[in-house]
């Protein structure tokens, strides 16, 4: 079988589908206030995160955690997201957006970040996993890069090869990793990065999902 000529994507989980980020700051809060850190806010997020996740603690805190430290806020924040996740809705238009696309007869994927095992159900509960040809949630430890997982989730999908891929996510690490593969990415300001932060990554950057798939449907034709 032959390579595709059509576009695939790579949708990003956290903050791109699923309109988190309101769980995410107040899970990243409940982590702080484990070691005594003062609580932030949503811009000041989006102006600061960045991976791997000690380093975004380090802007905050003004040195990395300890071990001991980041071992504490890891577990908490992760304990605290999957409190606040339940309340969290797919971001706007997504159901339509993936229908359609899979209707025109393309692929696509779900790479995320999210730990594999609990990626899996999440995304079935919200009924849109038929829509992928692969779901891929982070294996081994958290915090980490998205380059590696990029790599092994693109080799997976067989038959696509990388200059057809369109990655869309919501944070530079989206783009790092789709260059990393020789994919574009397309940045949506949704999630966890400002337009500010987003834009020194070098590709486009949309304030809607809607506006990510059009540019990727001009590019591939």
């Amino acid at each position: 079988m032959g390579k595709h000529t059509t576009t695939h994507l790579v949708w990003d989980w956290n903050g791109t589908l699923l309109d988190d980020i309101s769980a995410v700051i107040g899970a990243t809060n409940a982590a702080f206030a484990e070691i005594g850190i003062e609580p932030i806010t949503l811009a000041q997020y989006r102006e600061l995160y960045c991976v791997p996740i000690p380093r975004f603690y380090e802007r905050l805190m003004g040195r990395l955690p300890t071990d001991a430290e980041w071992l504490v806020m890891d577990e908490a924040f992760h304990r605290h997201y999957t409190e606040l996740r339940v309340v969290c809705a797919l971001a706007q238009g997504v159901e339509e957006l993936l229908v359609e696309w899979r209707a025109g007869g393309r692929s696509q994927s779900l790479l995320s970040m999210y730990g594999h095992e609990q990626l899996l159900p999440v995304v079935r509960q919200y009924g849109i996993e038929r829509h992928f040809v692969r779901v891929d949630g982070r294996t081994g430890p958290s915090g980490g890069s998205k380059a590696a997982h990029m790599a092994r989730h693109v080799a997976a999908l067989g038959g696509v090869s990388p200059d057809r891929v369109v990655v869309i996510g919501d944070a530079v690490d989206d783009a790092v990793a789709a260059a990393h593969v020789g994919a574009r990415a397309v940045l949506y300001t949704g999630g966890s990065h400002s337009r500010a932060s987003l834009e020194p990554a070098g590709v486009p950057v949309v304030d809607t999902l809607a506006e990510a798939v059009e540019l990727a449907e001009r590019w591939m034709g």
